[in-house]
């Protein structure tokens, strides 16, 4: 792996290379099948040449030079498909080489030099460059009592005179299965240099009018098979 936590990187640039040992042994496998098939298609081509001009001297039988006919064709079969399982390892062995898609900050990294790692596992996590967006996962309840097009308030936890205005870009269609919240991601306005990719923000906004008491469900208790709940007096 050639990048840590923190590093800027650019388009292209090499992040981490994976063991080519198996993906250079099945080129070279490859390779040397898609040699024999060419050889065996240019024994089949001059095979049918030397048919043709014998059929033509009614000095073979027909059926003699269909079979060369039909060996050209298959070797020519096997050439095609000896080119496609070149070009499949060639691309497998690409793989083994992970860059960056775009420029940007690593934020998070998932394996360590020497590791195994299965097809699909994230290396190195990239942070786009440019537009930034805060994260918050809200309750179905803040999330459908948000107005339109609201205007939030975002600032650093650590310091919240550090502020940005955002809106909201995007919200997940469902709820995490764990916690029952929607990940709501909200594109933020000329941030400051302060407010850093990977940084712990709040974010403030005001939400409709709603009829009633909300009351946090910790406060609500069964007991005695009656409901009640905590208050402070």
């Amino acid at each position: 792996r050639l990048v840590g936590v923190g590093d800027r990187v650019r388009r292209g640039q090499l992040v981490a290379r994976l063991d080519t040992q198996d993906e250079e042994s099945a080129l070279q496998w490859a390779r040397a099948q898609q040699s024999a098939a060419q050889a065996q298609m240019v024994e089949a081509a001059n095979n049918f040449e030397r048919m043709r001009g014998l059929v033509a001297q009614d000095a073979v039988s027909q059926a003699l030079f269909d079979q060369a006919q039909s060996s050209r064709k298959a070797a020519q079969s096997q050439v095609e498909s000896a080119q496609a399982q070149v070009n499949l390892a060639s691309n497998r062995l690409s793989y083994t080489r992970i860059t960056s898609d775009g420029d940007g900050v690593v934020p998070a990294i998932a394996a360590e030099p020497g590791e195994g790692v299965p097809a699909g596992q994230m290396i190195a996590q990239v942070a786009r460059e440019g537009a930034r967006d805060a994260a918050f996962d809200v309750p179905a309840a803040v999330k459908d009592s948000a107005p339109a097009n609201a205007n939030i308030s975002v600032m650093l936890t650590a310091d919240p005179r550090v502020t940005a205005r955002g809106r909201v870009r995007e919200v997940a269609p469902r709820a995490d299965p764990v916690t029952n919240t929607f990940r709501v991601k909200v594109g933020l306005i000329d941030p400051p240099t302060a407010m850093r990719l990977g940084s712990t923000v709040t974010g403030r906004m005001k939400l409709d009018k709603v009829l009633g008491i909300e009351v946090p469900a910790a406060a609500v208790m069964r007991s005695g098979g009656k409901t009640a709940v905590w208050i402070v007096d």
